[in-house]
């Protein structure tokens, strides 16, 4: 038997191949570097024109610093404007400009609207945004972009670029690449600090697999102020120590990493940069599923409001949350949840361990000697409240009592909550023409087939590497 192949040098070896899959090549950056320089000149031009008072434009992120993966480029313009521009008019001088700029412009919303088009073939996203000195008193969302492309250009290295798309790379496979409210994942950003801070994807790597969450990377700082105890991670932004670059990623994700950290240092496997989970589960193949399991899935589905998946999504795992709770209040066992949107509609899937409930309800009432208890007797020795037994005083001391359940169907019952719970403010206007459904009875489409996979495919998925093709 020859020896144990070593792990570092098969990482080394798979990680130098993978680099070569992903990185752009010569021609594309040289082509990228004078794209850039053409649209900040006429961008600028186009702002004297029209006599717009544009401070200056920024071209900034991932296309600025070359750590962009080959498939996927799109090229951030920022048009900064003055301080003490109004908000209207940083809107519509910053889409005219845009416009004037890119061909086939989109509208699209964030904080406030911006353009998506094509400026010589690159993908050109064009954002307004203010100008300012101070980025840890940012006017919109995206003013400390510009701070972040100086600080990371001050900072990185040319080796690092390589490291930084590894990194992105690796969490893409993951599934946890993205810091969009739809991924909860790592944002491009952060991926750039933490091989910074780190030196290199595998270092990077090595870290995290002993991380435990919350994880806190403060290197001596104190942590930004009002950081919610349920954040996975706190890694402060260097441009802005109120700010917490790892907020939108979710416990689930982090955790995902940190496991998948320690699997591959230990078993380094090229296939880590593949997406190997299941994008999608057809609702007939769910359907055996289900059997098989012996459990019940119902689904909420509603119109979808017309918001931007960043607004939507929390609005949606809010109702999520809302409709597990309801279910295990009501006495259900909550399996697991998923959620998801189409073009058309918002839905929620939920599975149990059963589709109805036992017809007798247990209540609990007050301890002896309280108040209370006569306010119980009286409601419970009512006649025509369907009381099946008692009221008694259990071993605990408190009075009881055995009810019928007119309702058992957790489809009858969840619908009827609907209007009660917390589904979030643009999904609550849309309860009246909401639906509860079993899961055979909901519209088929991408968005339940997506919603089928987060439910009944769930795994680690380098559990599938030795069956991958």
């Amino acid at each position: 038997m020859g020896p144990s192949p070593d792990p570092a040098a098969s990482a080394e070896a798979i990680e130098r191949e993978v680099s070569q899959r992903i990185a752009p090549d010569a021609a594309l950056l040289a082509r990228l570097k004078a794209t850039r320089q053409r649209l900040v000149e006429r961008s600028e031009a186009e702002a004297r024109r029209q006599q717009i008072p544009l401070v200056r434009t920024v071209i900034a992120g991932s296309a600025a610093r070359g750590t962009f993966l080959n498939d996927r480029l799109d090229i951030d313009c920022f048009l900064l404007f003055p301080p003490d521009t109004p908000r209207e008019r940083l809107e519509k001088e910053g889409l005219a400009l845009g416009r004037a700029l890119l061909e086939a412009p989109e509208l699209r919303y964030a904080e406030h609207p911006y353009l998506r088009g094509t400026f010589e073939g690159f993908t050109v996203e064009t954002v307004p945004g203010f100008a300012i000195t101070d980025p840890s008193h940012p006017l919109s969302a995206v003013d400390r972009t510009p701070f972040h492309q100086a600080y990371l250009a001050a900072h990185q290295s040319p080796a690092m670029v390589d490291e930084v798309r590894l990194l992105k790379q690796f969490l893409r496979g993951l599934g946890v690449y993205g810091s969009e409210s739809r991924t909860t994942g790592f944002s491009g950003y952060l991926v750039e600090l933490l091989v910074l801070r780190f030196g290199s994807f595998r270092s990077v790597l090595n870290e995290a697999r002993s991380w435990r969450i919350p994880v806190h990377l403060l290197e001596g700082r104190p942590p930004p102020k009002g950081v919610p105890e349920e954040v996975a991670l706190v890694l402060v932004d260097p441009v802005d120590p109120h700010r917490n670059v790892a907020s939108a990623l979710s416990r689930r994700n982090l955790g995902l990493f940190i496991l998948a950290s320690g699997e591959y240092v230990d078993r380094p496997d090229r296939r880590a940069f593949d997406r190997l989970l299941p994008l999608s589960i057809e609702r007939a193949t769910a359907l055996e599923k289900i059997a098989q399991r012996g459990t019940y899935v119902v689904g909420l589905e509603m119109d979808r409001p017309e918001l931007v998946d960043d607004v939507l999504y929390p609005q949606i795992r809010k109702a999520a949350r809302a409709l597990a709770a309801e279910a295990e209040r009501l006495g259900f066992v909550v399996v697991g949840v998923a959620s998801g949107a189409g073009p058309k509609r918002a839905l929620v899937l939920l599975e149990t361990t059963s589709e109805r409930l036992a017809p007798v309800e247990v209540r609990k009432g007050p301890p002896a000697g309280i108040d209370r208890t006569g306010e119980f007797l009286s409601k419970w020795s009512a006649t025509g409240t369907d009381v099946l037994q008692g009221p008694y005083v259990t071993e605990e001391g408190n009075l009881g009592v055995e009810v019928l359940r007119r309702t058992t169907n957790v489809t009858e019952l969840l619908g009827a909550a609907l209007g009660r719970l917390p589904l979030g403010k643009d999904l609550r206007e849309r309860v009246a023409h909401a639906r509860v459904a079993a899961c055979a009875e909901l519209a088929e489409g991408p968005d339940l087939s997506s919603a089928l996979a987060d439910l009944l495919a769930k795994q680690l998925p380098w559990r599938s590497w030795s069956t991958a093709p």
